[in-house]
Formats: C-alpha cells, sequence, structure tokens
C-alpha cells in the first residue's frame, strides 16, 4: 500500500511540475523574445536589460483592454521612457490595430503579431490549452526577472506600485 501511495505521490508530484513550466512566474527569468513595433523597428527583450520593461497583452476586441487604455497611457506618461519602457503586445495584425489606433490612442510601443510571445507567457490549463486573461500585465525589472504579473479588470493601481518600486 505505501509503494502506491508513493507512486501516485511521484506521479502527482511530475505531473504538477510539467504543468508549472507553462507558467511564467514572479521571480523568475522573463522568456525572451524579439519582435518589431507597429512601426516597423525590431527590437529583442535582451537589448531591453537595464531598463523596467511594462508589457501588457491586449486585444482591439477586449472591452476592459479599451476601458483601461487611459489609465496605461497615463502611466506611460509618467515615467521616463529610459528608465521605463511600456509595450503593448497584441496576437492582431498591423492593418487591425492601425484601424483601431485611429480612433483610440496609446502610448505604448505596440508589437502586433505576438503570438509567439503569448505561447511564451501564457498559463496552460489541464488540457494543455493556453490561458491568458486580457489584458494581461507582466512587469520585468532592469535585470530580466518578473516582478509583478496580473490580468483583468482594474490592475493598474498594483501593476503602477510594481513599476515604481522598481525606479525609485
Amino acid at each position: 500500500m505505501t509503494k502506491i501511495i508513493s507512486i501516485f505521490l511521484l506521479t502527482l508530484l511530475l505531473a504538477v511540475s510539467a504543468f508549472s513550466q507553462f507558467s511564467v512566474k514572479v521571480g523568475t527569468a522573463a522568456p525572451a523574445f524579439a519582435g518589431a513595433s507597429l512601426d516597423g523597428s525590431p527590437f529583442e527583450l535582451n537589448d531591453l536589460r537595464g531598463r523596467v520593461v511594462v508589457m501588457t497583452f491586449w486585444s482591439t476586441r477586449c472591452a476592459i483592454c479599451h476601458h483601461e487604455r487611459p489609465k496605461l497611457n497615463a502611466m506611460a506618461e509618467r515615467y521616463d521612457s529610459n528608465k521605463v519602457i511600456f509595450l503593448a503586445l497584441s496576437m492582431e495584425n498591423e492593418e487591425k490595430i492601425s484601424r483601431y489606433l485611429r480612433n483610440n490612442l496609446f502610448k505604448f510601443q505596440i508589437v502586433p503579431n505576438s503570438f509567439g510571445v503569448v505561447l511564451k507567457y501564457a498559463d496552460r490549463d489541464k488540457a494543455d490549452s493556453l490561458d491568458m486573461g486580457f489584458p494581461s500585465y507582466f512587469v520585468i525589472d532592469q535585470e530580466g526577472i518578473v516582478r509583478h504579473r496580473s490580468s483583468g479588470y482594474d490592475k493598474t493601481s498594483p501593476l503602477d506600485a510594481a513599476i515604481g518600486r522598481l525606479v525609485k
């Protein structure tokens, strides 16, 4: 009986550890990625070391994202762009985002076609499907470590506090 319980516990532990590898946790290194902003400027996350990186994953169809955008814009204006860079990553293409931005100002550096980055940062559910709410926020410190993550409605205050702690 003890052997069966031990095997069960070992199997459970392996399943949990395999599941947890998909989740980007606070205190761990941010997964590296490269991309191009909406204006075509290429960048790599590792090249942004030395600055705080604030990432929001969003969609033009997300009502919460639309509601939070003015608060995020105000936040982006308060920080020195030499110390903090704001990235808005979307799985949508340039055309769709450009149409949205005609009537909706977004002061972040927009990164379209970011499905590959979503794959790196999204959690997975028990069926191994992507599990990421929109908007989702990640704050990465100057050394490339994730220091904050959150998602959903009205998360701008904790996000702002996390940024403030890093740029003292």
